[in-house]
């Protein structure tokens, strides 16, 4: 039982808790650096955008989308908050390149007399307030932005509509052009009379030729159309 104990006490030291490998995790990906990433030190990591954090971010790792509710976390693992002008947090402990090192931070447990807190992480209702309505300016800015993206999309989709069916009319006009110039084409091979087996002018073959003639250029004008 007592080897079991250690067994066990041994990996509790030697595993770091869940929350803070899925926040290293988070810091340490390249793909999410515009809204959490490392310091210039890498003393410890700021959250660039709380409000798409808290809403792309949080719900992949930690099942929730509360900003509030993640930094009240990293408060119980000593972490401080150490500018007042952006959400950045720095632990001893939690370094750029040096993940070992988390084995080290342990949750606190309730104070006893004898013990000293650490100063917890201060945030101004100011800050809260102003991280609310980041949030809330993002969703509307971005459903504006969806509106505005549905209305160029229908605009656009009704031209290529209108563009469409002038296609096809133009296409089938071309076909019946074809068609009638083959149904000339064999009128005339099948009326012209042959001498010594050469086929001679005859009544209406100027008309025909008049008739291709127009149907060539109706068909070239068609053409080039198709291709503006």
């Amino acid at each position: 039982m007592a080897n079991d104990k250690g067994l066990l006490e041994y990996v509790r030291k030697s595993t770091p808790p869940p929350f803070l490998l899925k926040t290293y995790m988070l810091v340490e990906d390249p793909a999410t650096d515009e809204v959490i990433s490392w310091n210039d030190e890498g003393t410890g990591f700021v959250v660039w955008q709380p409000a798409e954090f808290a809403r792309d971010l949080l719900p992949t790792l930690f099942k929730h989308s509360n900003f509030s509710s993640f930094f009240r976390q990293l408060n119980t693992y000593g972490f401080r908050k150490v500018a007042t002008s952006r959400w950045e947090f720095c632990n001893d402990m939690f370094r750029k390149g040096e993940r070992e090192l988390l084995c080290q931070i342990r949750r606190r447990k309730a104070w006893s007399s004898k013990q000293q807190p650490i100063a917890p992480i201060q945030v101004t209702t100011q800050e809260l307030e102003e991280d609310q309505r980041s949030s809330s300016t993002s969703s509307s800015s971005e459903y504006t932005t969806l509106v505005d993206e549905n209305k160029r999309l229908k605009k656009e989709n009704g031209v290529l509509s209108t563009e469409l069916t002038s296609m096809k009319r133009k296409c089938k006009e071309l076909l019946d052009l074809v068609a009638k110039y083959a149904h000339l084409e064999k009128e005339e091979e099948d009326e012209r009379p042959k001498l010594f087996g050469v086929r001679l002018e005859a009544e209406g073959d100027r008309e025909r030729k008049r008739k291709r003639a127009e149907i060539s250029e109706s068909a070239s004008i068609l053409l080039s159309q198709s291709c503006i």
